[in-house]
């Protein structure tokens, strides 16, 4: 199945040539008719979000549950790998790349903005209240904490058992092997590895879309850059020469050091705006939000405003749900490819739980520095009106300094925050610190992005061929600076949302194959042999490709449309 000569040697011919004019296709189509496409994709999205958000709703709850019975239960212990294997990464090493390669863009991102949105107004409680104070940090942790790590974690758990466990390729199309054996490897295996290509590289331009436009409204606050196109593409230019190094060193030298990076400099960042922001507040903030979280996380996975229907939802929880799951397979992949070694119970809690307390932190220093800057403003605008000194419309309070830069322009929601807790020379330092980290962010995922479209190219290698990394990381830019020059980002977003749909019922696949293989494995149906052993199910193929009962066949020539059996 891969090519052993040619241009495509090392590749796998039929997912490599049909995923990249899939994807050159459909960005070029997005880009010449960016807004008819934005228009079908925005009708496709609404649809699906307005008929199946109690599905997104109810699977990812389901998901959440499952992989907390897993971490619990007797499974928890059987490890990722043979039962000798040790884990590859330093626990702190692994811990840093989950991270970086799953949500830090989107982290520096929302922030701020997020919670100001909800503060002004929510389902929950009267805007620019106290109470809508306390249910902005609530839905915030809501929606960047557990539900959408279990997403994450339940791909990669899947693939990181069928691969390193069972010693199927790391490759998404392994999941079905419960359910159709060797053809896995033919047309169906294909389909599937294909889409997650797709899919994938639509995640990670929506990524480097994002963190562009945000690093540009820092630099023009901070230099007086202009905020243009030409500024951005010259950014995307920069960072894409960066992330091609970083790819070329591969996992262990690249991706591990700037994850690390990324890591020092975020702990430096959050330490700061601790320290010079409202220390105390932030600290009560987040002992209060995680405790409301906590209190509240059964009610919030359930709720689906059906008396009201409102739309709010729609905006955001059942459009996060989606957009989550259109990240599943990249960020779930690059779970797996750097879990090989570790439990069950490790790489649950580790990808689940570790996240999720890093986010809270994250979340409750800047938001909760966000929030006690508005309500310093609302109760000063009171004290105004109280005296007499704001009559009229001016009496009415519409948000405070970073509420209405929000409001304004999302992407300029951190760094207002931070000229507000220091308009000087401090000031413009942190929003140097976060433009640094945004690109930080910026290079691992698209270092982590390639790595994943390049191991579906070859059919789970972890080692590809240095010729597809350097082609995905010119393509992921060249992606990325065509969307901005054409408006089609919202196109991408939409398309992403309205593919969520397939993802969550592949998501619910994973889920049952695993528990159906974790089940014949505990009862001695699938044993974990010994050192030196080798699997009888299990053939290789002579390039080392894991293949289950047969070998395939390769060739520049053969797009591998059929699995032939061996003999």
């Amino acid at each position: 199945m891969r090519a052993e000569s040619g241009l495509l040697k090392g590749l796998n011919p039929a997912v490599t040539i049909i995923s990249l004019l899939a994807v050159v296709t459909f960005v070029l189509s997005c880009a010449l008719f960016a807004e008819r496409a934005s228009a079908v994709f925005q009708s496709a999205s609404d649809f699906i979000l307005q008929n199946f958000k109690w599905f997104y709703l109810a699977s990812v709850t389901g998901v959440l549950g499952l992989l907390i019975y897993l971490m619990c239960s007797r499974y928890g212990q059987i490890k990722l790998g043979r039962d000798e294997d040790t884990p590859e990464f330093s626990f702190g090493s692994w811990i840093a790349m989950l991270f970086s390669g799953g949500m830090g863009i989107g982290l520096i991102f929302w922030s701020v903005a997020e919670p100001m949105w909800h503060y002004a107004g929510n389902p929950f409680a009267t805007g620019l209240t106290d109470e809508a104070a306390s249910a902005a940090m609530r839905i915030t942790l809501f929606h960047w904490g557990l539900h959408p790590w279990a997403i994450f974690t339940i791909v990669g758990l899947g693939l990181a058992y069928f691969a390193y466990r069972k010693g199927l390729p790391l490759t998404m199309r392994s999941i079905l092997y419960p359910l159709i054996g060797d053809r896995i490897y033919g047309p169906i295996g294909h389909a599937v590895d294909i889409l997650a290509v797709v899919i994938t590289a639509f995640g990670v331009s929506q990524s480097l879309g994002l963190g562009v436009v945000q690093m540009n409204t820092g630099l023009s606050q901070v230099f007086d850059l202009p905020i243009s196109l030409g500024v951005q593409i010259a950014l995307i230019v920069l960072i894409t020469l960066v992330t091609t190094v970083s790819v070329m060193a591969g996992v262990s030298r690249g991706m591990k050091r700037l994850s690390e990076w990324n890591m020092l400099l975020s702990v430096v960042l959050v330490a700061l705006i601790l320290v010079l922001g409202p220390t105390r507040y932030i600290l009560n903030l987040m002992l209060e939000s995680t405790g409301d979280y906590a209190q509240n996380i059964i009610g919030l996975s359930f709720w689906s405003d059906t008396q009201k229907d409102s739309g709010w939802q729609n905006w955001w929880t059942a459009f996060y749900w989606p957009w989550w799951m259109t990240w599943g397979p990249f960020v779930g992949l690059f779970i797996a490819r750097i879990s090989k070694g570790r439990t069950i119970r490790e790489l649950i809690a580790g990808a689940l739980l570790v996240p999720t307390l890093v986010t809270i932190i994250w979340m409750s220093v800047f938001g909760g520095a966000a929030l006690k800057s508005e309500q310093d403003d609302r109760r000063l605008h009171e004290q105004q009106v109280a005296s007499g000194q704001l009559q009229g419309e001016q009496a009415r309070f519409e948000g405070g300094t970073v509420l209405l830069a929000t409001k304004q322009e999302t992407t300029a929601a951190m760094f207002t925050l931070l000229q507000k807790i220091d308009t000087g020379l401090l000031g413009q330092a942190l929003s140097v610190l976060v433009c640094l980290l945004l690109a930080t962010y910026f290079i691992t995922s698209a270092d982590s992005g390639t790595q994943v479209l390049c191991t579906l190219n070859s059919l789970g290698s972890t080692n590809p061929p240095q010729s597809i990394r350097l082609l995905w990381c010119v393509l992921e830019g060249a992606i990325a600076t065509g969307l901005l020059l054409a408006g089609g980002l919202k196109a991408i977003q939409m398309a992403s949302i309205a593919a969520g749909l397939p993802i969550a019922a592949f998501i619910l696949l994973i889920s049952y194959t695993l528990m159906r293989s974790l089940r014949q494995e505990a009862a001695g149906g699938l044993p974990q042999l010994p050192p030196g052993s080798r699997n009888p199910l299990q053939e290789h193929t002579p390039e080392g490709v894991p293949h289950i009962g047969g070998a395939v066949s390769g060739g520049a020539l053969d797009l591998g449309l059929t699995a032939k059996r061996a003999g």
